[in-house]
């Protein structure tokens, strides 16, 4: 990664000033660093204070020739953005080049989802006589039981559990935290691998609070995670493309079709945006047009 005293300012203001996570920080300071390198591709020496609104329209068009996908040009755009606001907020410059930077439009594509049969398929093809068996229930039950994103899963500790409200605080996107409403069969699941697994795991120093381990006694990774819903999606014979994603989208596509408001699954989502939550709507037209039948004087 190239090495400029600006990026170093902005990167601390990303994770002190806007409380960002250290992989949404990574991904801000990969993209400035692609600009970099466009300018070493062309044999210059870039003033980051001197660039322009046409030299970032050629470096729009330098990635564009590389063939990179719309979605991530997209987000290239968008930290582009955020880094010359910075340097204008800081007076290191008076105008922002990136203001008119047009991002190109995105298809937007409806997310894979699973039947409640196949989330209970994958479930129960679980071998709870193993030693991770009732753990890897208990992740199955959570992710689909509260809409969690996988960060927000492997970082859910024990303290975050208020079981006599039956809620959880998770803490998501830019250290926001949230309420979430946690089901009995999740809280069940945890409770057994609490009680009955977890307890015979040597675990060090410093994650005594997070939930899910591993068998070394450290926090679970995120591709732990995958691969554990991959391995289960193979054996229990489905040909969908399934993450720990298409549990979170099950869960708000689920709740939208029993009939939800959109508001309070964007609040169990977390999504700062209604727009983002209104996605689901997409994938339930029956829903839609009851909502109308139903409710509407002219139906």
């Amino acid at each position: 990664m190239i090495h400029n005293p600006y990026l170093q300012s902005f990167k601390n203001y990303l994770k002190l000033e806007r409380s960002l996570s250290l992989n949404t920080i990574e991904s801000y300071l990969g993209d400035l660093n692609k600009l970099l390198q466009y300018f070493e591709s062309i044999g210059q020496v870039p003033d980051l204070k001197q660039i322009n609104s046409s030299d970032l329209k050629l470096f729009i068009s330098w990635i564009n020739e590389l063939g990179m996908m719309a979605s991530t040009q997209a987000r290239v755009i968008s930290s582009l953005k955020s880094f010359f606001s910075f340097l204008v907020l800081e007076e290191v410059i008076d105008t922002d080049p990136s203001e008119n930077l047009e991002t190109p439009r995105l298809a937007r594509h409806l997310p894979d989802t699973l039947e409640i049969h196949e989330i209970d398929a994958m479930i129960n093809i679980i071998d709870a006589s193993k030693p991770d068996g009732m753990r890897n229930k208990a992740i199955l039950e959570t992710l689909y039981g509260c809409g969690l994103r996988v960060s927000e899963l492997i970082n859910l500790k024990i303290s975050d559990i208020y079981e006599d409200n039956e809620f959880i605080k998770v803490t998501g996107k830019g250290n926001k935290e949230r309420l979430v409403p946690i089901g009995l069969t999740a809280l069940k699941y945890i409770n057994i691998y609490l009680h009955q697994t977890r307890v015979h795991i040597p675990i060090k120093r410093g994650f005594e609070d997070y939930i899910f381990l591993n068998r070394s006694g450290t926090r679970l990774s995120r591709i732990s995670v995958f691969n554990i819903i991959k391995t289960l999606a193979e054996k229990s014979g489905l040909r969908k493309s399934i993450s720990p994603h298409t549990f979170r989208h099950s869960f708000a596509t689920h709740l939208i079709e029993g009939g939800a408001d959109l508001r309070a699954v964007q609040e169990m989502l977390g999504h700062s945006s209604i727009t983002t939550t209104e996605i689901y709507t997409h994938l339930d037209r029956g829903y839609l047009k009851g909502v109308v039948t139903d409710f509407h004087s002219r139906s």
